[in-house]
């Protein structure tokens, strides 16, 4: 796949999310949140990413330079496996498994995600865990906007990302040191977190909410 000189005239970019949900044993819905999340940053911050040298690095600067569009879908049995051959990073937090792919056009997605289902994944939630060993981030999601599982896991995905390339390095690096751990925080109101929030996702609304409606917020606990 060619990376444009001037994207201005191209599709939009978009990163591909994908869940694992097998029927038997659905992950929790918080849990692939902080998955979606983890995934995010740990693609961002591969060196395949981060180095001007990297692979990635051209598809990630690309997509970086519009919305930062993220599009989840959900995956099981063998349709789950197949897309671990596409570029991209897998992680597992709390028994949720989200892999997210090398950015590319909305046009152009490769076969084996463009089958996979995008609307209704909404999942059940179980009760909240303790939040990990600081350096973490912590975000939290708006309480009064409904929100599908998939929406909600991109909406993370956004929140990590601002957090990444917002928040100070003093406190970045130590979280990514630390293996970029993610807490959902569901234990502290939403007026306490806006206020004590680093970044804040705006959403556009292409899907389900109206546009500016805020979304998610985060922040490093240290």
């Amino acid at each position: 796949m060619r990376v444009p000189d001037d994207p201005r005239d191209e599709p939009p970019w978009a990163m591909q999310l994908v869940v694992r949900a097998e029927k038997a044993a659905p992950p929790a819905h918080s849990a692939v949140c902080a998955a979606a999340a983890t995934a995010v940053v740990s693609l961002l911050t591969d060196p395949r990413a981060a180095d001007p040298e990297g692979e990635w690095y051209p598809y990630v600067r690309r997509w970086e330079s519009g919305r930062i569009r993220k599009v989840t879908r959900r995956a099981r049995g063998v349709r789950w496996p197949e897309v671990q051959e596409l570029p991209g990073v897998t992680v597992d937090v709390d028994g949720a498994e989200v892999r997210a792919f090398v950015p590319g056009p909305v046009d152009q997605v490769p076969p084996a995600l463009a089958k996979l289902q995008v609307a209704g994944l909404d999942l059940p939630d179980e009760e909240p865990k303790p939040p990990p060993e600081p350096p973490y981030a912590a975000i939290a999601l708006n309480p009064r906007v409904p929100m599908t599982t998939g929406k909600a896991a991109a909406q993370s995905g956004h929140a990590a990302q601002l957090l990444l390339r917002q928040a100070r390095p003093a406190d970045v690096m130590p979280w990514i040191e630390a293996g970029l751990r993610v807490h959902i925080s569901r234990d502290i109101s939403w007026r306490r977190c806006v206020g004590q929030a680093t970044v804040a996702v705006r959403d556009a609304g292409f899907t389900e909410v109206p546009p500016g409606t805020m979304t998610a917020i985060a922040w490093i606990v240290r």
